[in-house]
């Protein structure tokens, strides 16, 4: 055997040794518990998202998926601790648009969403609900809007923090309008939406999976969704669009992501069982109770949610910059 077939076959030999050894892992895993890491407190929106797809996911993976929550820093704390964790398929992440708003909001970040993980996949769209206290006057947006910018001056708007997604739906209502308000930042979306039921605040962007039972019980006046269509949680409910704020959008998407380095079979596999829990009934109806839809197939996948993922970073990275709020 001449050297050239030497060398030939040790390298075939070594690419079937790592095949083989791909699928016996593939096929080992998952042998113990996951964890899915949530960058938010037990309670939050994202976590009610995380605890259903976990519970969902653990019928088919055959191992418990357990939800972690790692808060603080705008979800920065986690993205940091899963990045830095084994990567092994024991770890991952599941975060909304925080993913794609701190590059530009935190210009120390130590990592990149696009480059430092491994994606598997986005999960659920939650649109957004833009909300009054219960007394405001205004009977629909058109009318609102003209309130706000005569007003501008005396109307506060809260949000949950900086960065959060609430305060960036306020950001965009403000540059659409051209006003700037008194933004009153709260830690976190229940204390922020405590105070518009109280009336200590005039206005609040925030997401259907906490505002849809208010909505209905009549406690805070609702003035349009953020989805670019009407939803089912909510029907009787105009877009901001169709009330007059033309093409405004803003959906909560979360995605899920792994470790860079990650096994490509064990990404794949976890993938495969998120995406059967997408299309569990019981799943799909929970998300819809809370004005959640299932995002497109195509999003679904690896290359789908980075594709994304980098749309949104220089969507957002364009909005922050230009209200020139930052975390540091």
């Amino acid at each position: 055997m001449n050297l050239n077939r030497r060398i030939f076959t040790a390298a075939a030999v070594a690419s079937t040794l790592a095949l083989g050894s791909t699928a016996a892992l593939a096929q080992a895993y998952p042998a113990k518990p996951i964890a899915l890491v949530v960058p938010f407190a037990a309670g939050g929106p994202t976590d009610i998202v995380a605890r259903t797809l976990a519970a969902t996911m653990t019928k088919s993976l055959g191992q418990t998926v357990l939800v972690e929550n790692k808060a603080g820093a705008g979800g920065t704390i986690a993205g940091g601790y899963v990045m830095k964790a084994p990567a092994d398929g024991y770890t991952f992440l599941i975060h909304h648009n925080g993913m794609a708003t701190a590059p530009a909001l935190y210009r120390k970040l130590a990592y990149n969403p696009v480059s430092d993980f491994e994606h598997v996949g986005n999960v659920v769209d939650v649109p957004m609900t833009m909300l009054a206290r219960k007394d405001m006057a205004a009977k629909n947006l058109a009318e609102l809007m003209a309130y706000v910018k005569a007003n501008a001056a005396s109307i506060n708007l809260a949000n949950a923090g900086l960065g959060a997604v609430s305060h960036l739906c306020g950001t965009l209502f403000q540059q659409a309008l051209g006003v700037t308000l008194t933004t009153v930042p709260f830690q976190g979306t229940g204390p922020a939406l405590n105070a518009l039921l109280g009336g200590q605040v005039d206005l609040l962007c925030d997401q259907t999976t906490n505002t849809v039972p208010h909505i209905k019980a009549g406690t805070v006046k609702l003035y349009g969704v953020t989805s670019k269509q009407r939803i089912k949680a909510l029907p009787d409910a105009p877009t901001m669009h169709e009330g007059g704020l033309k093409d405004f959008e803003v959906i909560v998407w979360h995605g899920v992501y792994a470790p860079k380095g990650t096994p490509a079979a064990v990404v794949q596999k976890f993938g495969d069982a998120m995406r059967i829990a997408l299309k569990d009934p019981a799943f799909v109806d929970r998300m819809a109770q809370l004005g959640g839809e299932i995002p497109p197939a195509g999003r679904q996948t690896s290359e789908g949610q980075r594709a994304w993922l980098t749309a949104e970073v220089q969507k957002w990275g364009t909005a922050i910059r230009a209200a020139g709020q930052f975390a540091d």
